[in-house]
């Protein structure tokens, strides 16, 4: 690390963290951080404060998530239990309405996930986050100076500001975060054989929907699960070779009717409205690939962090993207927070720490994602598969996922 971070090159001034996206983690970190007279906090978002048109559809937050920002902060902890309904089962079946598995997520956790509009996330954690957030903020020049420390430039309400001396600079930008991509470079991506799609409807499944639940059609996977107000979230998933794009013919409503539907008996009233509701709304389906990228929380040449997604873009069978972007987000705010307290300045130190906490946790938690992830490849076996998922060793990673993050979480 480079003499910026050492405590003697810092004066009697505030620290400044600056955190580019106002998504989970850098809302949490920006909120556990404000207001300290110890430190500026400045959190960057590039659309507008009411903007949460990118993120239409919804999510699963797991109950790991829920439990440690509880014990962080147990008002924003209300605060999105207030915005989203309870997930208490983890319930599996074939599209024609054999039951593989139901769950009751009480067995492998200490408390409930939710499920949530990504748009509603957003709210609550903007609101949260308060006025350390500047919204419409286009980043047009980020780089690192002669003493180390990064520098940026922004364009927001038609002027241009210039952010130097930055003594910690967060990117919490995302999958495709262009803040690592500019200062670290772009991580290594790696597809995994799969597609995948999402879509929100109103809910018009007349209570054929409720808590998380997946069918599969062999290798070909629908889930779904109501979330508030009165909206369905529908996601697929069906074996796509890792070197191939989604083709057109892949995304048509033959093609959606002919994975879900099953060849050789009637489909249940489930699979046949998801499938029906799908097709009825092809056009406005979002089309991706699973992938994962490299983990890189840290960059040693320079006093920089990466959260979320920007530090680990990982498959999403688990739930555990916005879920670790949570944990992220309570472990760096909670360790910065208690580093300050003690009348640390030594950000180098803070950001090993870091890395220290979450390196074995956030690996185990992408390997097991993608462990869980067998049933969505060419040729798999979804009996087996999700019968093999209530043997004794994976619910022991179940229950490790779940409620082992107290300890890793503690932050000081």
């Amino acid at each position: 690390m480079t003499s910026a971070t050492s405590p003697s090159s810092f004066a009697a001034r505030p620290l400044r963290i600056v955190i580019v996206g106002a998504g989970v983690a850098g809302c949490i970190v920006a909120r556990l951080l404000a207001g300290r007279s110890d430190v500026e906090v400045i959190c960057l978002e590039r659309v507008a404060r009411d903007d949460h048109s990118e993120a239409g559809t919804g999510l699963n937050i797991g109950p790991n998530a829920i439990k440690l920002l509880r014990a962080r902060d147990p008002a924003l902890a209300d605060a999105i239990a207030a915005a989203s309904w309870p997930w208490k089962t983890w319930r599996t079946s074939l599209t024609d309405g054999t039951e593989l598995f139901s769950l009751p997520l009480a067995e492998v956790a200490d408390n409930d996930g939710v499920r949530i509009r990504w748009s509603e996330l957003y709210r609550v954690l903007r609101v949260a986050a308060g006025d350390a957030v500047r919204y419409g903020v286009e980043i047009t020049d980020i780089g690192r100076g002669v003493d180390g420390r990064c520098r940026l430039r922004y364009e927001a309400d038609g002027q241009t500001q210039q952010l130097d001396d930055i003594d910690l600079l967060i990117g919490a930008d995302g999958r495709y975060s262009a803040t690592r991509r500019a200062l670290s470079g772009a991580p290594a991506m790696r597809q995994v054989g799969v597609a995948i799609f999402r879509l929100l409807v109103p809910d018009s499944a007349g209570g054929l929907i409720d808590d998380y639940e997946q069918w599969f059609n062999g290798a070909h996977r629908l889930l779904a699960f109501r979330v508030p107000p009165g909206h369905v979230y529908i996601a697929g998933t069906f074996p796509l070779r890792p070197d191939h794009e989604i083709g057109a013919h892949d995304k048509s409503a033959d093609a959606l009717r002919r994975y879900y539907l099953p060849p050789n008996a009637a489909p249940s009233a489930q699979a046949r409205w998801l499938t029906e509701t799908l097709c009825a709304n092809v056009e406005q389906i979002h089309w991706a690939r699973l992938q994962e990228t490299a983990v890189s929380y840290c960059d040693g040449a320079a006093p920089l962090l990466y959260l979320g997604d920007a530090a680990h873009g990982m498959v999403p069978t688990l739930g555990q993207g916005a879920t670790q972007a949570i944990e992220d987000g309570c472990v760096a705010g909670a360790l910065i927070a208690a580093r300050l307290a003690a009348g640390s300045r030594d950000i180098g130190e803070w950001l090993r720490a870091f890395e220290t906490l979450r390196a074995e946790r956030i690996r185990f938690v992408m390997d097991f994602s993608l462990e869980a992830s067998d049933t969505l490849f060419a040729g798999a076996d979804p009996v087996a598969g999700a019968l093999k998922k209530m043997e004794p060793p994976f619910r022991a990673k179940l229950a490790r996922l779940y409620r082992d993050v107290t300890p890793q979480g503690a932050g000081a």
